[in-house]
């Protein structure tokens, strides 16, 4: 996740191939992927990732950018340089480097569409002088690959380019989602053996390798070398090879247990061994404790019986509260001023004095102890209360790891990663990592920088010892997100703000603890040798994995995790090295975890593109949703604060008038040119972005702004698309709902409307509704239902707000619709044809209840652009 006060360092891997290109045209860099990440030497990519099948159809999606920091030079060391201003897409690209960044969220990738059809069985022409398979095996057995969904990897088209020209106009893009936690309610085929592997590159056998049947050679489909399987693929038929898992399915896991794993426990609950510790502010005030007890109490009632709590509270001390008691609420503390000595700690968790100890036994002991919380006492503001943040999770990092291995330093390995939640209502000023109390301490700008590389070393110490820490914050008192976010960044955990500690607060503290999570990670990228890798962006960073003695021409791009989770995604971008000659192009995606049950994990997907000279067919198979997404995560990484914000409007107007001017058709006799119409969702899109509140002036604290764009860069495809672009739905009679598109029309005063945003749910209750009560109740009951139902398992839980029309509150949810009241009738029909539906006096009313203001409407600003918008489909 970004971090609003540091600037995101990336790497940018040196390419001799294109050192001798356009040397007169500079490239484009392209934005950093992990953010505050260390410096990275460049990454081998020769190799390019996997997706899966082909669509030929652009296929809707159900719920569904600038390139690198960096100046490449002939130096295979990377150069580093803060963000560059709006690029102008008028020049050609020239291969970018890998640049990195942070932030989670969850995840939810296709990689095979219900319409989509895999390959025929036509297999790959090699040129490049490997083996030739054609005339000894008729093709590999990909035409039997199943046709189905994926939820790991979704591509913003599914065909690509064959002209290096065309294909790498860095306005449009083109890359993937990949969402390497995600758990899939079939499942993946399960392989108990070790993979076969290309002996050359490293890359897994899989269902589109050509196989010679006599011999059981396989050829791999990234660097085309042939590989023997030690007699295993041999086979009378293709028909024959279908009991092979990788040879059947795109997707697979290989999973290793029993004696290469001697601590897997095939439990049922998977959170049995991984312990959640609370970290509990206790300078709040009367109201927030209130609220706060409430959550806490409904969160230990949530929690499974073998779960294993902790409860830390802090303020100037920290105070571990002891479990050995059955029904008494006692408590250690230590001095909250500095770390914790090892002598302290060893003669805490050396003593008689249960620190975690599973819910079954002591969910009494847990309520009274939240029953006795008292609000603070003391006279001071919020601001100024001595809270030793830093010291209270150096102590529950402590009291996870045990006694056993605190002297010897060694970490343990339990199952998937123990849980840090950090319930914060104000910021860190006192003992390690703090600030002070004021901004105006002489002293304040070093001790500032003094908490963020405290903070990032102690959340790095947290994900050492498989430890996450998230940090939900509550209240009205700033907490300073850029003192603590670097401690959930590094440790792969996640920030929230909340505006108190009531409902959503409540269940984002249930759903944090209840996610089950991997860990040791590891994301392997191999694409074929026309793809070149130039962005990573999501919750990791470069890892350099010494793969040489094994695979001599092993040119992956390896990527270490900070956890597995489902609400994670990485966005990945690419270009094509020159004109691609072969009828496809191969991505393979290899996560590596140990899960839950501490059993270790490979997961490999196979993605096959075809490749096409047809513009036209590309543009038709280009997902406009996931372009869109990864299009917005390139710009949000460069945003870092409100004034980066306005130059990434700008940067999306020069986009729109880039692929009109390179895709789209010029009017005759004008300089208007026509956006192109299989990119008829992107433009709205981007429109929603470039105006919303990631980008426009709708939320006005820099903190919440730069918490909203952290999560961004790490989110799902679902909730990224979500947060950028609102979905609206009307209420109608009898409690169903019609979608509509997100514009000021649907604001109809007889209707009640929901709008989700992804992190915010809003409910909108028309006037002429809002009289008649019987009417109002039972829309906002089925509008509240249908709000709960959509973000259901969605994490962070967003806020749901309810408001009547006219309300000061509506300006929530005025603010986040395309305002089309001032287009043409024949537009607004066009573009919204629910108002087809309205008799003549209703279309009157709906029009002189607006207010007349100067933000423009979705046609006006494609106008403004000198481009034609694009006829809805």
């Amino acid at each position: 996740m970004a971090n609003p006060t540091q600037p995101n360092v990336g790497f940018t891997p040196s390419n001799p191939d294109r050192q001798g290109q356009n040397p007169d045209k500079g490239p484009i860099p392209p934005p950093l992927s992990f953010a505050a990440a260390p410096r990275f030497p460049p990454p081998k990519l020769q190799l390019h990732q996997d997706q899966a099948s082909p669509q030929p159809a652009k296929t809707p999606s159900p719920n569904l950018v600038s390139p690198a920091n960096g100046v490449t030079t002939g130096s295979p060391v990377p150069h580093l340089s803060t963000p560059p201003g709006p690029p102008v897409f008028s020049s050609p690209v020239r291969p970018a480097a890998v640049p990195f960044r942070t932030s989670p969220a969850s995840p939810q990738p296709l990689a095979f569409s219900s319409s989509s059809s895999l390959p025929t069985s036509s297999s790959p022409q090699y040129s490049n002088g490997a083996f030739d398979l054609q005339s000894q095996v008729s093709d590999s057995i990909a035409d039997h690959a199943p046709v189905g969904e994926s939820s790991f990897v979704l591509f913003s088209a599914h065909k690509v380019l064959k002209q290096k020209k065309q294909a790498n106009v860095p306005s449009l893009g083109f890359g993937a989602l990949v969402s390497p936690g995600r758990e899939v309610s079939t499942g993946p085929q399960v392989i108990q053996r070790d993979p076969h592997r290309c002996q050359s590159c490293g890359g897994y056998a899989n269902i589109y390798c050509n196989i010679l049947l006599g011999s059981g050679q396989w050829q791999c489909v990234i660097c085309r070398k042939l590989n023997g399987s030690g007699g295993e693929y041999v086979a009378a038929s293709k028909e024959d090879l279908h009991r092979f898992p990788e040879l059947s399915s795109p997707m697979v896991d290989y999973v290793q247990t029993g004696n290469k794993r001697p601590g897997f426990v095939p439990v049922s609950d998977s959170r049995m061994s991984a312990p959640v510790v609370l970290v509990i502010d206790e300078c709040l005030d009367e109201p927030h404790l209130h609220h706060f007890q409430s959550s806490l109490h409904a969160f230990v009632d949530s929690l499974p019986p073998t779960t294993r709590l902790g409860i830390v509270l802090y303020g100037r001390t920290v105070s571990v509260y002891d479990f050995s008691e059955e029904s008494i609420a006692s408590a250690d503390v230590l001095p909250g001023d500095k770390s914790p000595s090892e002598d302290s700690l060893k003669a805490l968790i050396y003593g008689t004095g249960i620190y975690l100890s599973p819910m079954h036994a002591s969910l009494p002991v847990a309520h009274s102890i939240f029953s006795s919380l008292r609000a603070y006492k003391l006279n001071i503001p919020e601001a100024s209360r001595d809270r030793c943040l830093g010291t209270a999770v150096e102590v529950a990092l402590a009291i996870i790891q045990g006694p056993s291995d605190l002297s010897r330093g060694v970490v343990k390995r339990s199952g998937g990663n123990s849980r840090v939640i950090v319930c914060a209502g104000g910021p860190n000023t006192y003992g390690p990592g703090s600030v002070p109390h004021s901004f105006s301490h002489p002293n304040y700008p070093y001790m500032e920088k003094t908490a963020l590389k405290w903070m990032e070393n102690l959340g790095r110490e947290a994900h050492r010892q498989n430890t996450v820490v998230d940090i939900l914050c509550a209240g009205t008192c700033p907490v300073r997100v850029p003192i603590l976010h670097p401690l959930a960044k590094a440790s792969g955990g996640v920030f929230i703000l909340h505006d108190d500690f009531g409902e959503a607060f409540g269940v984002n503290l249930q759903r944090a603890s209840a996610r089950s999570a991997g860990s040791h990670g590891l994301l392997e990228l191999r694409t074929s040798d026309d793809i070149l890798i130039t962005q990573v962006v999501g919750p990791g960073e470069e890892s350099h994995v010494d793969t040489h003695e094994t695979f001599k021409n092993d040119t992956a791009l390896y990527i270490q995790m900070l956890s597995v989770e489902e609400t994670q995604c990485f966005s990945i971008s690419m270009e094509t090295k020159g004109d691609i000659k072969s009828d496809f192009v191969f991505f393979q995606f290899t996560i590596q975890y140990s899960n839950v049950y501490q059993a270790d994990v490979s997961r490999v997907i196979t993605v096959r593109l075809p490749t096409v000279d047809s513009v036209s067919g590309y543009l038709e198979s280009v997902q406009d949703e996931v372009a869109a997404v990864l299009i917005a995560k390139r710009t949000l990484l460069r945003a870092k604060n409100q004034s980066d914000a306005i130059d990434m409007r700008a940067t999306i107007d020069e986009r729109i008038k880039d692929i009109a001017l390179k895709f789209g058709s010029q009017l005759p006799k004008s300089k208007l040119h026509c956006f192109p119409k299989e990119l008829s969702l992107l433009p709205e899109i981007l429109f929603h972005l470039r105006r919303g509140s990631l980008l426009g002036s709708i939320i006005g604290h820099e903190d919440e702004r730069s918490v909203l764009r952290n999560l961004f860069l790490n989110a799902s495809f679902d909730l990224s698309l979500r947060m950028v672009a609102p979905r609206c739905l009307m209420h109608r009679e009898g409690g169903t709902f019609e979608e509509l598109p997100a514009y000021d029309l649907a604001m109809q005063s007889d209707t009640a409307v929901v709008l989700d945003q992804g992190t915010d749910v809003f409910i909108w209750l028309g006037a002429e509704l809002g009289a008649d009560e019987g009417k109002s109740a039972a829309a906002l009951a089925a509008c509240r239902t249908l709000a709960e139902e959509l973000t259901e398992f969605r994490f962070p839980a967003p806020r749901i707000l309810a408001f009547k029309e006219g309300s000061s509150q509506a300006r929530y949810f005025v603010s986040r619709l395309i305002p089309a009241h001032k287009d043409p009738p024949y537009e607004q029909e066009a573009r919204f044809p629910q108002l087809r539906t309205l008799t003549q006096e209703a279309r009157t009313k709906l029009k002189s209840s607006f207010v007349h203001f100067d933000d423009p409407s979705f046609c006006e600003w494609m106008r403004s652009l000198k481009v034609v918008p694009p006829q809805p489909r």
